[in-house]
């Protein structure tokens, strides 16, 4: 954790992500500014989660209000399908030790990606500092290479066979091919010249510049994108779900997303416990996310209705007409000295196998999802924006505590941010704490996960459901990876980024 009064703090996913955030403030950027830098840095740094062909949220509160906004630039099914002999998409294995997942890719995996859009309209409305300064840290980055870390060459082992699944994939990550291991140098200079570019040209780079261009032609080979989808895509402001909970309010990430219609959820239902003076334990908590896994399946009748009100049965429902994208994510928090905060997630699922042209980055294969298509190829609704799990969040407290916080881990996600928040706020932790405090996960088939650490008759609770029950024998990336920031009323702020995914939190 890293605290202090300064020009302000920032939590993300790796060191180079975080230090390119704050070089922006001290540079003079805002939080805004700041966040975009690091953004552009995750295209490096945080390849297996994010790049400019993906999609993600953002969201922003500015310093001395307490109105917050959602940027949702994620995700879109194409507008037009075709015949499947005509579509490239087909099946890997993601080895992650104890279990493989079956991903699958090709030009067919692609959705309309939205980031670039997305970052682009959050530069114009909220930033300072122009585009050309703010992508620096990255372009250096990417040119120049770094030593790849640890965690970051152990997820390219877990998605090997994308990373080898064509040669210009291969060149960057597989040079040889062999994946490069943690100390070797990664270095992607035709990303750099792509960032460099769209900082001078702006987002029609992308659309009809030469990266659009070759987005276009890689996807007549076996893909559905077009030009038009390209084109008519729209970055979405969307109201954030405020949730009153202990006092404080929690902007949530509203419908088409379904995580912070469940977070919320979560967070009532934990109300209901204490309120029946139940302590908020380990037992608890399965027991609350227990209750939103029921919630959800009836998309949000039933239970919900009768404990919510409705409110939050008409969030479900929605986020329930929406194909569901649950994929690899990263997320940057930052705050600075004034209050400005912002909570951003992005995803890039973990690349549909292809290099796009020379540019050096892929696109996702959002659409590779097996909650995507349960009835098989190209079975999902046209022109619709994806739902996800992802959800950053600000919490604004009654004492003028602002906190930025925000996870990756797929389907994880909401309940690594439901645990989080009650440890701030029904548990009074240090942002420390908060994170680093084991967790558990359960399953909607009742599959109970669970870290070590947790109170002895909890584990036994937990054992005694046989093989209902995984013991991970030490705290996992597969509960997520919360990287939070935090800023008090005095302007002392503080971080910290979660050790289960390098996490990293600066004060500047």
């Amino acid at each position: 954790m890293s605290k202090g009064k300064g020009k302000g703090v920032v939590a993300a996913g790796h060191e180079l992500t975080a230090l390119a955030a704050a070089e922006i403030l001290q540079d003079g950027g805002n939080a805004f500014d700041a966040c975009v830098a690091g953004l552009f840095m995750t295209f490096v740094a945080e390849a297996v989660f994010s790049s400019p062909g993906g999609g993600g949220f953002l969201m922003a509160r500015r310093a001395g209000s307490d109105a917050v906004t959602l940027f949702d630039f994620f995700a879109e099914t194409p507008r037009h399908k075709r015949e499947r002999d005509e579509v490239s998409f087909y099946p890997i294995h993601a080895d992650f030790g104890p279990a493989k997942q079956e991903f699958h890719i090709g030009m067919g995996s692609s959705a309309t990606p939205g980031v670039v859009p997305g970052l682009f309209a959050m530069h114009e409305e909220l930033c300072r500092l122009p585009m050309k300064r703010l992508v620096e840290p990255a372009v250096r980055a990417a040119r120049a290479g770094f030593p790849l870390s640890a965690f970051q060459a152990y997820l390219l082992t877990v998605i090997a066979p994308i990373l080898k699944a064509t040669t210009g994939v291969a060149k960057i990550f597989a040079p040889g091919g062999t994946l490069l291991k943690a100390g070797e140098t990664f270095s992607n200079p035709d990303l750099a010249e792509t960032i460099e570019w769209l900082a001078e040209d702006g987002a029609r780079l992308f659309l009809d510049g030469d990266v659009g261009q070759a987005i276009v032609k890689q996807q007549r080979d076996g893909g559905f994108l077009t030009h038009d989808d390209l084109a008519d895509y729209r970055v979405a402001r969307r109201t954030p779900i405020l949730w009153q909970h202990d006092g404080a309010t929690v902007a949530l990430n509203p419908p088409p997303a379904a995580s912070g219609a469940l977070i919320a959820f979560g967070l009532f239902y934990v109300q209901a416990l204490t309120d029946a003076g139940r302590a908020l334990d380990a037992l608890a908590l399965k027991e609350a996310m227990q209750a939103t896994n029921e919630a959800r399946a009836s998309h949000g009748e039933g239970l919900a209705a009768k404990l919510a009100d409705g409110v939050l049965a008409k969030d479900m429902r929605e986020a329930a007409r929406h194909p569901a994208a649950h994929r690899g994510t990263t997320h940057v928090s930052v705050i600075d000295r004034d209050g400005n905060a912002v909570s951003a997630s992005l995803s890039n699922g973990e690349g549909n196998g292809s290099m796009v042209g020379r540019f050096g980055f892929m696109l996702n294969n959002m659409l590779g999802e097996e909650d995507l298509t349960p009835k098989g190829l190209g079975k999902w609704r046209e022109g619709v924006r994806l739902s996800s799990m992802m959800a950053p969040a600000i919490i604004l407290q009654p004492d003028g505590t602002v906190v930025a916080l925000g996870s990756g881990g797929s389907n994880r996600i909401r309940t690594a941010i439901l645990q989080v928040a009650v440890n701030l706020l029904d548990h009074g932790m240090s942002l420390e704490d908060a994170v680093d405090a084991p967790r558990l996960h359960l399953e909607r088939e009742g599959t109970l996960s669970f870290e070590p650490g947790l109170p002895e008759a909890a584990h036994a609770a937990f054992r005694a459901l046989g093989e209902k029950a995984r013991a991970w024998p030490e705290r996992n990336l597969f509960f997520g990876g919360v990287h939070a920031a935090r800023r008090f009323a005095d302007g002392v702020v503080e971080g910290a980024g979660d050790p289960r995914r390098g996490g990293v939190a600066i004060v500047v």
